[in-house]
This record gives C-alpha cells, structure tokens and sequence, in this order.
C-alpha cells in the first residue's frame, strides 16, 4: 500500500515546494498559511461523522474560527454513514472530504483503500508534536500508523443496564454472574452487527483471556437474548420492566432515561476486565477529497488542543459523558474519574489493528445463536 497513492494531488501540489531540495523550506507558520488560504478558495468541507460525535461541530467554534469555510456534515450511525460512503465511492462519486467515525466503521473505509495520509497534513506544530499526547505519541489504528488518527481514549467496561425495581445490582459481581439461569429470557442486548459502541464490549469480552469466545457463544447460546438495533426501544423496554436487564445500551441514553423519571441504571461488570476504546473518536482523510485543503485545516484544528477542549466540552454540555481526549496537554474538568485512564491500569488495546475485524467475533456470536435456536426447537 503506497502512501502516495492514497494522498490527494490536489493537496501535494500545493505543498510539493517545501520537500523540494532546490527551494528552501517554508517555515510551519507560512505552510500553514498557504493551506488556510487555499481552503478559504475551496469554502466547504463535507464531513461524514457519527451522531454520537457531532456535538463538537454543533458548537460552531471551528466555523468562528474559520467562518470562510462552510461544514456540511453527514450524520448518522456508524455503519450508516461508511456505508453510504463507500456507496458513493463506488458509483465514483468522491464526495466526502472527513470521516469521524468508531475504529471498526472507519477501518472499513482503510480496507476499501478509502482513506489518505493524516501524516502528511499535520502542519500545526502543536499537533505534529507527539509529546503532546497519551504515551508521548500519535495512536493510529493502521498498521502503518498514518491513516486512521484516534484522538480519544477512554477505559471500556462491560456494563449492564437494569430496571431498579426488578432487580438487584448485587447479584451482579462478575460478568459471569451473566450466565446465571435465572436471568435466561430476561435480557435485551443491542445487535453488535450493525457496528457503533457495542462492538467495543464485545471486543473487551473476546479478547479477555478469563472469556473470550467460549463465554460468548454460551452467553448467545444458552440465555435467550433479545436483539435489538433500536436503541430507544431497548432503553423504552429496560423502563417499563418488559426486559429487566440490557446489555450494551449506552450511558448517554440510560441517563437521559433517569432524567425523565425512569427507575434504570446501570453497573460496571468487572473492575479487571478493562478495554481502552477510542468511542468514535477516530478520523481519516478521504482519498480524492474534492476539497483537500479545507479538509487538512479541519483535520489540524480538530486535533489542535482548542479542538480536543471543545469536543470534550461540547459532549459534556450535550448531555453525554465528555471523552478523555489523548491530549494530554488539556483540562479535564469534564471528565468523569470513571472515564479517565489510569497509568497504574494495563488496558487491553481495542484499537490494536489485530483487535478491530468484529467478524470472527460475529461468528462466534451467530454460532450461539444457532445452538440456541436449536435448543429451543426441541
């Protein structure tokens, strides 16, 4: 896989001076003056992203900033917005300039050659310098570590939501308590084939050496889960009691639920079963971007450290749990203690690029709901 293949010629043009040996090198400050000026002339930049993530476009301090360069955004789930992506990609229509998406949404636009070298536009010095960052680096879900930026890193739990009248949180003291009889016929999970935040805790219990694919097909397999892909349905059924139990329903939607008076909550599984997740803060520049250079500008700012401010307040102040941002040259004031990473804490690496291919992980899921279906047709 070439780089070069994949970065815009529209962007390289603009910038092939500086690599140049016969013209001496611009400084930082004036390469990045002739990339703004070039996407005030460009004046747009299409945004494919998740809903989960647009309160930081929703803010409008990137467009304060830059007012010349107007943002479309494309919005929806994970798997809905790669999905239309790489249908326009197919029909030749190369509409997009930025995807803002989980690590596995945004890793099916890697695997489709979709993406270009985030390396090659990271012109702001206080963006290029790693020691800015989680680790003293830039954390890439890529295996050449150049296309698919994650800039949040958050510790992931399995969590199970519950209706607080009907069931008791301390019967709950490991994960495996999951597997207990009694709860057979008792629980909705949302679908983790049709991609987004689930897939996390998936991966956490596959790759957890004390579970791992044999706990998830019993699990599938023998205690008649209920699948669902509509969030607010499983969230509506939690409340009113019709399924006392949910897995993989979002702390953001079980919040708002409490706020509106319903008797749910949530728990934390397993203290030692810890995944690090990037929670759909991970970016990628397209590839045959139409407006290369206004794309590059806002992929600069969203990383620069006025951008990681405002993501993590704009969620916060959207009513989610604000992310913990790889910078860490920023205040966390917004930041649960839960959420923060700890140094003392050996996570398991979701955003491993050998961690992010769900379908092994689907097959062992669809294999447990075939012994299941079976057992039940006795």
């Amino acid at each position: 896989m070439e780089t070069s293949t994949r970065r815009s010629a529209t962007f390289i043009a603009l910038i092939i001076f500086s690599a140049s040996p016969l013209v001496a090198a611009e400084t930082p400050q004036r390469e990045w003056g002739k990339v703004v000026e070039a996407a005030k002339r460009e004046g747009r930049v299409t945004i494919h992203i998740t809903r989960a993530q647009t309160p930081i476009l929703n803010a409008g301090v990137f467009q304060k900033t830059y007012p010349e360069i107007k943002v479309l955004e494309i919005v929806g789930e994970g798997n809905q917005v790669y999905s239309r992506l790489l249908a326009e990609r197919r029909a030749g229509k190369y509409l997009g300039d930025v995807f803002i998406a989980g690590v596995t949404d945004n890793y099916q636009v890697y695997r489709a050659k979709g993406a270009t070298s985030i390396k090659s536009i990271m012109i702001l010095p206080e963006v290029a310098d790693e020691s800015k960052w989680w680790q003293g680096r830039h954390h890439f879900a890529d295996p050449e570590r150049e296309y698919l930026l994650m800039y949040i890193g958050v510790p992931l739990l399995p969590r199970l939501s519950y209706h607080k009248g009907l069931i008791n949180p301390k019967d709950f003291k490991s994960i495996k308590d999951l597997l207990n009889p009694k709860w057979r016929g008792k629980m909705i999970a949302l679908d983790v084939r049709a991609g987004g935040p689930p897939g996390g805790s998936m991966r956490v219990m596959y790759f957890h050496p004390a579970l791992g694919p044999d706990f998830i097909k019993q699990l599938y397999g023998t205690m008649d889960i209920v699948l669902t892909r509509d969030r607010r349905q499983a969230v509506d059924w939690l409340g009113a009691g019709k399924l006392p139990l949910c897995l993989f329903c979002s702390d953001s939607d079980i919040e708002r639920a409490k706020g509106q008076g319903l008797p749910v909550d949530s728990l934390e599984l397993d203290q030692d079963v810890v995944g690090l997740s990037a929670q759909g803060g991970t970016v990628s520049y397209l590839d045959r971007a139409p407006h290369p250079n206004a794309a590059a500008v806002f992929i600069n700012w969203l990383l620069s450290r006025e951008g990681q401010i405002t993501l993590q307040q704009s969620i916060f102040k959207s009513g989610g749990f604000a992310p913990d941002s790889l910078r860490t040259d920023i205040p966390k004031e917004e930041v649960l203690p839960n959420n923060r990473r700890k140094s003392s804490v050996k996570y398991i690496d979701l955003n491993d690029v050998n961690r992010l291919d769900m379908r092994p992980i689907i097959k062992v899921m669809e294999e447990g709901l075939a012994e299941g279906a079976k057992r039940t047709a006795r």
